[in-house]
């Protein structure tokens, strides 16, 4: 058990798993805004901030993480991978791991929480 790492108090790893959280809400807000673009709305920024807003319906359209096993299990993972990699990781490999895959797992969970949504309305 030389090579076991303590869990650390470092803030860093806080800032990391914020991180994470503020580029799923990005890679919504920005798949949104895109596909707002795409219809040809005068506002594609306040229509994509509007998005989830249920004032104009009478019942909320369910989406997010517990609509399917497979959304799921992608929160679960990716959750997991990114606390294995803040945690277990130092120096320059936890600085490469969290600027090339880490990103994309949150990207991905939101294409695939946009798409669901964007499914449910239509």
């Amino acid at each position: 058990m030389t090579l076991a790492r303590s869990s650390s108090d470092d803030p860093l790893e806080w800032f990391i798993y914020l991180g994470v959280i503020v580029v799923y809400a990005l890679g919504r807000w920005f798949f949104a805004w895109r596909q707002a673009r795409r219809d040809g709305q005068s506002h594609p920024a306040r229509a994509a901030l509007a998005e989830d807003d249920s004032s104009g319906t009478t019942r909320r359209i369910p989406y997010g993480a517990a609509s399917s096993y497979r959304q799921l299990f992608g929160f679960f993972g990716s959750g997991l991978a990114v606390a294995l990699v803040a945690s277990l990781t130092h120096g320059r490999l936890r600085v490469t791991l969290m600027w090339t895959i880490i990103p994309l797992l949150p990207l991905a969970l939101a294409y695939l929480d946009f798409r669901r949504s964007r499914e449910a309305r239509d």
